[in-house]
């Protein structure tokens, strides 16, 4: 069995299996990965979910690619630096929010790749082109809303790309 991880973090409104997630889980297997998807279910403070992220890494005890979605976005990038991150996979995330600009994390030193849909419409499509230009991410901008439910193959797509990149040692 490999030692490498994946770990997934979801948004606000979902669960921790939800079709993004179950989908992405079974790309991160076939390319020789472990998954693991934290539940953040009644926990809605952004920082206890950070926490209970930090708790998740710490017991894998090595580091992981770590993914999320839009609120999960912002608690994976908040957590990638202590977990020195082998790289993030964030969709739609919650970056630069009306009241909460000066939360927005910084990412730990990996290859960052965003998946944001021109049509969203709880996080601006903006947010996301100003973090990737201020961090030199990756962005791919689809044609989908915010859940990005119409763009999981594309999104499959491109998560398999950065696994692959990490395991040829080149960024996303």
């Amino acid at each position: 069995m490999s030692d490498q991880y994946v770990i997934f973090s979801h948004g606000q409104g979902s669960g921790p299996w939800g079709s993004k997630i179950t989908a992405m889980a079974g790309v991160a297997r076939g390319l020789g990965f472990q998954v693991e998807s934290v539940d953040y279910q009644g926990i809605d403070n952004p920082a206890r979910r950070v926490e209970r992220l930090l708790e998740v890494g710490r017991e894998l005890g090595r580091p992981a690619v770590l993914v999320g979605s839009s609120l999960g976005g912002h608690v994976a990038t908040a957590a990638s630096q202590t977990l020195k991150a082998r790289g993030l996979f964030l969709m739609a995330p919650a970056f630069y929010m009306p009241g909460y600009e000066q939360y927005t994390p910084q990412p730990a030193a990996c290859p960052v790749a965003i998946v944001h849909g021109w049509s969203d419409d709880i996080v601006p499509v903006e947010n996301s082109i100003r973090w990737a230009r201020e961090h030199r991410a990756a962005l791919h901008v689809v044609d989908g809303g915010h859940r990005l439910q119409e763009n999981i193959q594309q999104i499959n797509e491109l998560f398999a790309a950065l696994l692959r990149g990490l395991e040829a040692g080149s960024p996303a």
